[in-house]
Order: structure tokens, then C-alpha cells, then sequence
């Protein structure tokens, strides 16, 4: 599993990007709003990704922050939401919008995005109100907070791995964090964090 990417961005298309990581280019779906925040070519960036493994391909999606990668997740999640379906909503709309249309069930919201009738958009809504609030997002949204630290995201990806809900896997990583302090190691948070997360 490949959990984010760190490298200079060789180049763009209407939906994907390829980052240089010591010379191996990887091409990774994007959304148009990631493609806006990953800069100029030649910059160095990083992403948070996830890997999409069907019968006949691996396609890597990549993201601006684990926030719109973990809404990625949930809407893939939705019958009749594809990787295309889901980044062109995310193309409209941040995470914190997202959450927000969903807490409040807002279905016209989520049709604005190309190739989301209303039908989908009120399933979508239906199925991730109980949700919205698992989801952290960064400063100005709602949700559990969001721990600070790239070594904290990673963990919080690692518990999402493993079946843990996006509130749990967050709330048991942002305790670890806060014991083990800025300078912890991503096995340490994730060994802390799942001894939270069982008590």
C-alpha cells in the first residue's frame, strides 16, 4: 500500500498527474482541485494516495490532503460512485464543502458535479450522513481535528487500513500523538493507536 508520494511534479493533464520520485514517474488521478494546488512543474510536492486495484489495472489516485482522500474513500464506498464520480465531485467541491452538503443533506449540492443525477446525489447523502462528522478537516471545517504531523496522517491511514472508522482511527491517533509528542515515529503512533483504539 502505498500511502502518499513525494516528489516534483513532471506533469499535468485534465485529470492526473505525474510525480518524479528519484527518477520513477508515477501517474496519479486527480482532481481538478488538486491539480490546482499542486503548483508548477518542477516543484516539489507531496501527495496522499490510494491505490485502486481492479481485474485488468492498478490506477493510483492521488490528493492534496488525507482529508480529500478519506471522502474519496467514502464515496467510492457508495453504490453507483466510481473513481470518476468521485473525483468530479471533489472537483467542485473541498471536503469541508462535501461534509457540510452531506450533514445537511444537501443532495442538489452534490449535483452540481458532472455525472451526478439526483437520484445518485440523494443516495450519497442517504448513505454518509451518519458519516460527515468522521471526516477531519483542517482549519475553518468540521469534525474531529485533524492530527498536525505527516507521520500522524500516515498513522491515521494505517488504521483506516485496517477497518477502523475515520472518527476512531483519528480520535486514537490524535491520543497517541498528543503522549508521544511532535517527534514520534509513525510505528510508534500506529502501536499507541491501536492500543487506544482497543481499550
Amino acid at each position: 500500500m502505498i500511502a502518499h508520494l513525494n516528489g516534483h511534479l513532471a506533469a499535468t493533464g485534465i485529470d492526473h498527474a505525474v510525480i518524479d520520485v528519484n527518477g520513477v514517474g508515477y501517474l496519479v488521478g486527480a482532481s481538478a482541485k488538486t491539480l490546482a494546488a499542486l503548483g508548477a512543474l518542477g516543484e516539489f510536492v507531496t501527495v496522499h494516495t490510494e491505490m485502486l486495484v481492479a481485474e485488468d489495472s492498478i490506477r493510483l489516485m492521488g490528493f492534496a490532503s488525507a482529508e480529500e482522500r478519506d471522502w474519496f474513500r467514502l464515496l467510492t464506498g457508495v453504490q453507483g460512485v466510481g473513481a470518476k464520480v468521485a473525483l468530479a465531485i471533489l472537483s467542485i467541491l473541498s471536503p469541508a464543502e462535501v461534509q457540510t452538503a452531506v450533514a445537511r443533506a444537501d443532495a442538489a449540492m452534490i449535483a452540481r458535479a458532472n455525472g451526478v443525477g439526483p437520484k445518485l446525489a440523494q443516495r450519497i447523502v442517504n448513505e454518509l450522513k451518519d458519516k460527515a462528522g468522521g471526516i477531519a478537516i483542517g482549519s475553518g471545517g468540521a469534525g474531529t481535528a485533524a492530527p498536525a504531523s505527516g507521520a500522524a496522517n500516515d498513522a491515521v491511514s494505517a488504521l483506516l487500513n485496517l477497518g477502523f472508522k475515520p472518527a476512531e482511527a483519528s480520535s486514537a491517533v490524535s491520543a497517541a500523538s498528543d503522549e508521544l509528542g511532535p517527534g514520534a515515529t509513525l510505528d510508534a503512533l500506529v502501536r499507541l493507536a491501536l492500543r487506544k483504539a482497543a481499550k
